[in-house]
């Protein structure tokens, strides 16, 4: 019952995860391309009223004239102002509760591979947690310390963002280090979207707290909120990303399970960094195609670098009894799947068990290399490929 608890647990949390997340992702979306696509005012009254820039859109049958003003209104509006703060806010406790629910609440399954590091659960949960906050720790020290001018402005992104690869690919290298390949992938994810929902919380809405205060109580608002809060929102547009890819290639055990995972990893946010810049500099009327052409070149190299090799002839051509199959299912897998314990309702322990299961153990063992789980029980190529040429071949009995 506890499993099956965890399991619509696991479904409705991620479904609520997914659903902010689109809504937090559109909005940052939308807002980098509107500053890039607002023209100066031609209108004698929207200058006088402070407006420094406007677009006219049409969307859903309607037509829509959004407004920027610089620091903000000569006057604050007495109707309802809408903070963009919840989605962010939502997207991020809804992963942090289904890291709970995933990996922290089963940390000595999911977080703990004797083979790199043979420390305990606890140990292995708050080296996790120490990540997501390490990581925003690192990250807002950058950006004090190196993210402005000579002169004490904001800027210096070149220069910040330079030292937040380094960081994130030391970061990397290590999580892929310590933990398994799925659990590593996921907890860089979950670091640069803390990241992300941190700049949020800590900067730019109570930036702009400042400045609507400022604003009511009749003053001139100092102008480094805005930029503050425009700098850490730049970076979030770079980070988002990184964080997808990082979440749903944590599924992918060619990549996961690889020698040089952590690499893949950061090949892979690169590509979405490059992907991102692009879309930016084309919001502002630069195409800037060499973006796309570096990004495709990189995919080349990771899909030709992991290409499986082509298995000879002589093993393809022969066909594997059940009982060789069982000998591997008995070695790597019966330890979980037999008659006392039955993971996901699944036993394998006698030939006519495995061959009811024979599509399942193929989707896990072979298709998605999911299981033994984080390959425990150490699985090699040539036996899941023996269990995929008996399948391919009709998973007989004899």
């Amino acid at each position: 019952m506890d499993t099956y608890l965890l399991d619509w647990a696991n479904l409705l949390l991620r479904w609520l995860h997914v659903i902010v997340g689109i809504a937090w992702i559109g909005s940052s979306f939308y807002f980098v391309w509107l500053d890039n696509h607002l023209t100066p005012p031609e209108d004698d009254d929207l200058k006088a009223r402070g407006v420094d820039g406007e677009l006219w859109a049409v969307h859903g049958g309607g037509f829509y004239n959004p407004q920027k003003y610089n620091l903000g209104p000569r006057r604050m509006p007495t109707g309802p102002l809408h903070w963009f703060y919840w989605e962010s806010y939502s997207t991020w406790l809804s992963g942090f509760a289904l890291f709970v629910v995933l990996y922290l609440w089963n940390a000595g399954t999911f977080l703990v591979d004797t083979s790199r590091v043979d420390w305990t659960p606890v140990a292995a949960g708050a080296a996790a947690l120490g990540f997501l906050a390490g990581g925003w720790i690192v990250y807002d020290l950058i950006c004090r310390f190196f993210g402005r001018n000579k002169d004490g402005s904001i800027g210096g992104d070149g220069r910040v963002l330079g030292l937040l690869f380094v960081f994130v690919v030391a970061a990397t290298w290590l999580a892929c280090r310590l933990f398994p390949g799925r659990a590593a992938f996921l907890i860089i994810g979950a670091m640069l979207g803390t990241v992300m929902s941190a700049n949020v919380a800590h900067w730019i809405i109570p930036g702009q707290r400042k400045v609507v205060a400022d604003l009511q109580a009749g003053r001139a608002p100092d102008p480094i909120h805005g930029r503050r809060g425009k700098q850490r929102s730049v970076h979030n547009t770079y980070f988002t990303l990184p964080v997808l890819v990082a979440m749903i290639s944590n599924h992918y055990a060619m990549l996961t399970q690889h020698a040089w995972n952590w690499l893949l990893l950061v090949v892979l946010m690169t590509v979405g960094v490059l992907v991102r810049q692009f879309f930016v500099l084309r919001h502002k009327g630069r195409q800037h195609w060499g973006l796309v052409a570096a990004s495709l070149a990189l995919l080349a190299v990771l899909i030709v670098w992991l290409a499986p090799a082509r298995p000879s002839s002589a093993v393809n051509d022969a066909t594997p009894t059940v009982a060789q199959v069982q000998a591997i299912v008995q070695q790597r897998c019966v330890i979980c799947h037999n008659a006392q314990l039955q993971n996901k309702g699944v036993a394998l322990h006698t030939n006519e068990l495995l061959a009811r299961h024979a599509q399942a153990v193929y989707q896990q063992a072979v298709l998605q290399k999911l299981m033994p789980l984080n390959n425990a029980t150490q699985m090699t190529e040539e036996e899941r490929s023996v269990i995929r040429r008996w399948v391919a071949a009709g998973a007989s009995l004899r």
